[in-house]
């Protein structure tokens, strides 16, 4: 049975069940404060286990794309080593929203298992919750246990631990036991000696969990104590690739036909055989899976960078990458070859793959070349380190400089160091790690309060398209608090005139004024769980009644120009470039937007200019806005909305036209082009390889942009003591500038060539080699070619130069490169050493190094310890 096969009979038995099939939410997440990406299957559906959302289908299948590589679910390090464990998985799973409980979900699950996928009931064992003699004080879960005794023998069900057994979204939240299902894949003589169910849960490749099913009834606060919720649910989750493991009778996930089309390709490209050596076979693991986390991550709209999630995805693409490089010898760029295969595979499930395979590839291509000219970077600075080695151990905490700084891996440290006769002190390493993790953790800490509740069963309503001012009353408060904020309050109202941060868009800002005249600022809006929160420095001194809560107009009034802007931008580009150009992020503020969009080379000037007036024609067209509030999704797709990847879309969404411009688009905007005013770009760039960005400004962010540029061209031509052209005059400034540094060079070229005559005849010999240690009057650069051409006539030449430049000091050591061998001598340890004496440090080769200042009168001091360190 294929996979596809076997991922279409789980949603189609469970659409008998009476289940809706959703498709995958994005694996990246947008509006969740808590979380980088959708680690579990429930991640889509908190709104719902929280209450914060109306259900409308209370039961529920699908297939979600997931990824575990940060935070408490962290598979990262395993993967490759072991044939089970993955970055980017799939997990089905069936969802039952207060509707059916323990007994459907464990029938219904042993009946998919063992009558439909045909497993061996022989080899299955369940485990159940045994309770706890905690704080919390559990008893076992009796009900899913007599559940499971009328299916399976007792010496099947096994009685798991609250670390195996009760699973929680976070410290805060709805929680509650499961039991899980595992399956022995072992051969008939393996069970013969050993029982399977000693092995359930001890990290056996052939003895794995392969479906979780979670009973939610219990709500966990923030003092750790359990309530029960209002409504019981049930979460699942099997692992997809387990599952083909299973019924496709291989050994490994790798084995399945999820990941040996991609094994073959790596196979081909690389000249390497799967199979036959197991440090080959884990580096091929290990790119197979991580190719699948970097081309879901890119196509959900989150491309590698060095911040947030963005970081992680680049993480994971370097360690496949130095996988690459070390054990399979790819010294070029190779993955982004994988994507093709990869949407082969499973662009039928996830056409995104399909959609967005050429972008895929090129930003991996262009990851790929950059961390492999990082690579080459950090050998030079390993030899560097190497070489400032005493004995034969590298200090820790300069291979995590190298890992930190340059992104240079320890453990590719580690095998170069061994090749060379070193090893690493690896303590010092995880020490160094540890401490930035601490300052790190330290700097993001904080800690939420439980939500005091002031109103119950109110679902929150969003006025602010239509008002912006509101009389509204609190449902719910709680106190947060952090390192970067310190302390603030979030606030939840039945309904709000201000508009929560989404889409690019920023929330609103403004003011909740009470009664008695009493005023709390609202300084942030943001969405949680579907539920639009509020952000202040303090609470209303009565926290009942009613409130007026105001927007504040002019922020909101630039932010929806900059919004509208976007749209049309998005337009002009489309129009301009060709269709192929697609919205890859943007960031509405009320000063400026960004934009960021897939097109494969810079802009030229006439691009630029025709963008801005296709924009700006639009703007002078006055042109109404058009929107619908609720549209079935397909419906606005057939008349033309332009939907972004990445984005989670219900089956009824939100239509914004302006003329021939129509998005689905929760944001607000102007009820006229014309209020836009006008639309200027003030930069385009690269982002990423196929991603440029535009920033722009609109109305008073442009007025002020033509103020400051004609009050500086004022002040320019003041300068130029009024000169009728100034840009005639500028350019005569540069031409008359650029001939004098050329004489300025010259004479300095013809200083140092005297010179050289001169300071040869004032070379001296100590312990046999050719020393000379004198302050000049020459910059940098004069010193270092006075050195190299000393060099060149002389051999077993010492030099160390002296020069004080704009109050500064600097000193550069010269070494002939056969003493560098011979006498074990090393210009950037000795610059460093004599760096004391200037106030200063420096580095550089072992042949030239150079060290700078703040001390010009340490120099004479400096120069005379080197004739003292080669008498010594």
């Amino acid at each position: 049975m294929t996979s596809k096969e076997i991922r279409n009979q789980f949603l189609d038995f469970f659409k008998e069940k009476s289940h809706k099939i959703v498709p995958s939410a994005p694996m990246v997440i947008k509006d969740d404060p808590t979380l980088m990406f959708t680690n579990a299957g429930m991640v889509p559906f908190k709104e719902f286990f929280l209450g914060n959302s109306a259900i409308k289908n209370p039961r529920i299948a699908d297939t979600q794309k997931c990824l575990r590589v940060s935070g408490k679910h962290n598979d990262l390090e395993e993967v490759g080593k072991d044939t089970y464990h993955h970055t980017m998985f799939e997990m089905l799973g069936n969802w039952s929203f207060g509707d059916y409980f323990k007994k459907e979900a464990i029938e219904w699950a042993w009946e998919f298992l063992t009558e439909v996928c045909k497993i061996d009931k022989d080899s299955l064992y369940v485990s159940v919750f045994e309770g706890s003699d905690d704080a919390d004080n559990l008893k076992m879960d009796s009900e899913a246990f007599n559940l499971w005794k009328a299916i399976v023998p007792e010496d099947r069900i096994i009685m798991g631990n609250k670390k195996d057994n009760f699973w929680e979204m976070g410290d805060q939240g709805p929680c509650g036991p499961c039991s899980e299902i595992h399956v022995d894949l072992r051969s008939a003589e393996a069970k013969a000696n050993i029982a399977g169910a000693t092995l359930v849960n001890e990290d056996h490749p052939l003895v794995v969990e392969i479906w979780n099913l979670v009973f939610m009834q219990y709500n966990r606060k923030a003092d750790g104590k359990l309530e029960s919720l209002p409504a019981k649910h049930v979460d699942t989750g099997m692992g997809f690739e387990r599952l083909c493991m299973a019924l496709q009778g291989v050994e490994s996930n790798y084995d399945t036909d999820v990941f040996t089309p991609i094994i073959r390709e790596i196979e081909t490209i690389t000249n390497s055989d799967y199979g036959k050596k197991e440090e080959t076979d884990i580096a091929i693991r290990v790119i197979a899976d991580h190719i699948r986390a970097v081309s879901f991550s890119i196509a959900d709209g989150q491309l590698p960078s060095n911040t947030g999630a963005g970081y992680v995805i680049r993480r994971i693409l370097r360690r496949a990458i130095r996988y690459g490089f070390t054990f399979l010898d790819t010294k070029q760029p190779f993955m982004y070859r994988l994507v093709n295969v990869l949407s082969n595979t499973m662009g039928d499930a996830f056409p995104e793959l399909k959609q967005q395979k050429q972008l895929i590839e090129n930003v991996i291509k262009e990851e790929e070349h950059s961390f492999l000219k990082t690579l080459e970077q950090g050998l030079v600075l390993l030899d560097s380190v190497i070489a400032n080695t005493k004995g034969k151990e590298v200090y820790g905490r300069k291979a995590f400089e190298l890992y930190d700084t340059y992104g240079f891996p320890k453990d590719l440290t580690a095998l170069i160091l061994s090749e060379k006769g070193y090893t690493l002190d690896e303590e010092g390493f995880y020490v160094a790690m540890q401490e930035q993790k601490n300052r790190s953790k330290s700097a993001s800490a904080s800690s939420k309060e439980d939500w005091t509740i002031l109103s119950g069963d109110i679902e929150q309503e969003f006025v602010g398209y239509d008002l912006l001012e509101a009389n509204v009353n609190l449902v719910k408060y709680r106190k947060v608090t952090s390192k970067k904020d310190g302390e603030q309050y979030q606030m939840v109202f039945n309904l709000t005139p201000f508009y929560a941060e989404g889409g690019g868009q920023v929330g609103d800002k403004g003011y909740l004024e009470a009664p008695d005249g009493d005023v709390v600022y609202i300084i942030d809006t943001k969405k949680e769980n579907n539920e639009i929160v509020h952000f202040s420095k303090n609470l209303p001194k009565k926290t009942d009644g009613t409130f007026k809560a105001v927007v504040d107009k002019k922020q909101r009034q630039r932010t929806e120009a900059n919004h509208t802007a976007t749209h049309l931008l998005h337009q002009a580009l489309r129009e301009i470039l060709g269709t192929h150009v697609e919205q890859k992020g943007s960031a509405v503020h009320s000063k400026y937007l960004r934009f960021d969009f897939s097109h494969f080379s810079k802009l030229t000037v006439d691009e630029l200019r025709a963008v801005e007036n296709f924009v700006n024609a639009r703007i002078e067209g006055q042109i109404p806005f058009e929107e619908n509030r609720s549209v079935p999704m397909k419906q606005a797709l057939k008349e033309g909305a332009m939907a972004l990847f990445g984005e989670k879309y219900g089956d009824a969404v939100r239509t914004v036209r302006f003329g021939q411009s129509i998005e689905l688009c929760g944001g607000t905007h102007v009820k006229n082009t014309g209020d836009i005013w006008h639309f200027k770009i003030k930069s385009e760039g690269a982002v990423a390889a196929g991603i440029r960005r535009i920033e722009a400004i609109t109305s008073d962010a442009v007025k002020d942009f033509y103020f400051e540029n004609n009050r500086t061209l004022f002040e320019i031509k003041d300068v130029l003591n009024n000169a009728q052209d100034p840009l005639k005059a500028v350019s005569a400034l540069q031409e008359e500038n650029a001939r004098l540094k050329k004489e300025v060079e010259q004479l300095l070229k013809d200083k140092a060539r005297n010179l050289k005559g001169e300071l040869a005849n004032e070379l001296e010999e100590v312990n046999g080699i050719q020393f000379l240690a004198k302050k000049v009057d020459l910059d940098a650069a004069g010193i270092k070619d006075l050195s190299f051409e000393m060099g060149q006539n002389k051999d077993k030449l010492f030099l160390l130069f002296g020069t004080e430049q704009n109050g500064k000091a600097l000193l550069s050591c010269y070494i002939s490169k056969e003493l560098v061998a011979s006498k074990d001598l090393n210009a950037g340890t000795i610059v460093r050493e004599l760096g004391k004496y200037i106030q200063g440090g420096g580095g550089g080769q072992p042949f030239f190094a150079t060290a700078g200042g703040k001390k010009p009168g340490g120099i004479q001091e400096a120069l005379d310890k080197a004739r003292e360190y080669l008498k010594n």
